[in-house]
């Protein structure tokens, strides 16, 4: 299913307005051209595309017959008497050459050509599962970046907010209605501001590294955009959950471990071979011909064959129990997920509905209060302080909640191959 990006009109307005406003700006990174880059770029999906190859690549000979064999001989050569090491002098001694070729059974040979393409198929899936992987760690990457810098960018309107509060505190003490020791405190604020601001710098330089790891240089863009919002259809999610990527890999595991039992069962039918070879003798004798034909003998099958039988239907039953132990982990990850981000949802809704406005009125009464008279500069401080915070909050839990989103995108929406 593809990702469902939600914009608010208002920000497609404004990155519109952005783009003929700065013709000679650099360009921005949005959300959906970091994933194309990260999938056109990832180092690990080249590898798996090599990977992908090379079992194509080796599954083309699985169902061939081995290669033929040449025979090379000298037989019944004398050792003594006159003759001793003449090649042309006795009747029985003859110079060979010939050809043999080994066949293995038929049920043999489909057993190898079905676990090879089972290997092909798990590449296939695999390949899939990096590129899932890729996207999802991306996504990641880009929205902790954003996150960064959408606390940045309020830092620049709470210090021009810190600066018309010192104003006013002067303005206060100018009028001979505060004290003078009032005049430090919103220098105290801005200090405290700015080493905020210092460790979001140095967050802001580790997740555009993080970033850089998928996309390369492009990291070095600006970010431009929204909080990514992907369609989250808990029934969807339900429904897809057969469909998560490592459990995709079971099909072609369980396809393989049963090609292996068929080729194990096959090794009780006789392999056979024949061969043709050309014997010289002296020139007073003729030439011949042997023709012979060799067949195996798995006369032993109980210390022999029937334990690699066993072994086989053993990892067939491990691939099915780690496939219903995937399962039920996926299923308990998925309920997990699910609550999480039901929860994160209501607790954005009430920031925003809620607490921000509750916060935003308490340093305006609080700052009223002061001007009159009736409260203290330090409840204003404090008051500005928890505006603060709630704001910073609210930018993590956005975060928090698009990272939630993209997980369950990730692992229960976007399976397509």
């Amino acid at each position: 299913m593809k990702p469902l990006i939600c914009w608010a009109p208002h920000h497609v307005a404004a990155l519109i307005m952005g783009a003929f406003s700065f013709p000679g700006s650099v360009p921005a990174l949005t959300l959906e051209e970091a994933l194309s880059l990260a999938e056109q770029q990832a180092p690990s999906l080249v590898a798996q595309a090599a990977s992908l190859q090379a079992a194509r690549s080796a599954a083309i000979p699985a169902g061939e017959l081995p290669d033929p064999k040449l025979k090379l001989g000298l037989q019944n050569v004398p050792i003594e008497g006159d003759t001793r090491w003449r090649l042309g002098e006795e009747a029985m001694t003859m110079q060979m050459v010939g050809v043999m070729q080994e066949v293995p059974n038929r049920a043999k040979r489909q057993a190898r050509v079905e676990a090879a393409q089972a290997g092909v198929a798990l590449a296939g899936v695999q390949q899939t599962m990096e590129r899932l992987s890729v996207r999802q760690a991306t996504a990641e990457a880009w929205i902790a970046r954003f996150a960064v810098e959408q606390k940045l960018s309020l830092f620049k309107q709470l210090y021009g907010e810190n600066k018309l509060f010192s104003k006013a505190v002067q303005a206060r003490i100018a009028g001979g209605r505060g004290q003078i020791a009032d005049g430090v405190l919103p220098k105290q604020e801005a200090a405290l501001l700015a080493e905020q601001e210092d460790e979001l710098l140095r967050n802001q330089a580790v997740a555009r590294a993080d970033l850089r790891r998928w996309v390369g240089a492009s990291a070095g863009q600006p970010l431009t955009g929204d909080w990514p919002r992907w369609h989250a259809d808990v029934e969807h999610y339900q429904n897809n959950l057969n469909s998560h990527p490592t459990l995709l890999a079971f099909d072609p595991m369980t396809r393989e471990a049963e090609a292996r039992i068929r080729q194990a069962v096959a090794e009780k039918t006789p392999d056979w071979s024949w061969g043709v070879d050309y014997l010289r003798r002296g020139r007073e004798y003729g030439d011949m011909v042997n023709l012979s034909v060799s067949f195996d003998l798995p006369v032993f099958a109980g210390s022999r064959q029937d334990p690699k039988i066993a072994a086989e239907r053993a990892r067939l039953a491990q691939v099915e129990a780690q496939r219903q132990d995937t399962l039920r982990m996926h299923d308990q990850q998925l309920t997990t997920d699910l609550a999480e981000y039901q929860r994160l949802t209501r607790v954005l809704d009430r920031l925003e509905q809620t607490l921000q406005p509750l916060a935003e009125q308490k340093v305006e009464l609080a700052m009223a209060d002061y001007r009159s008279g009736k409260g203290e500069l330090t409840a204003v401080i404090d008051a500005r302080r928890q505006l603060v915070e709630t704001r910073l909050r609210r930018i993590d839990t956005s975060r928090d909640l698009a990272l939630s989103n993209a997980r369950l995108h990730f692992a229960f929406g976007d399976t397509r191959p």
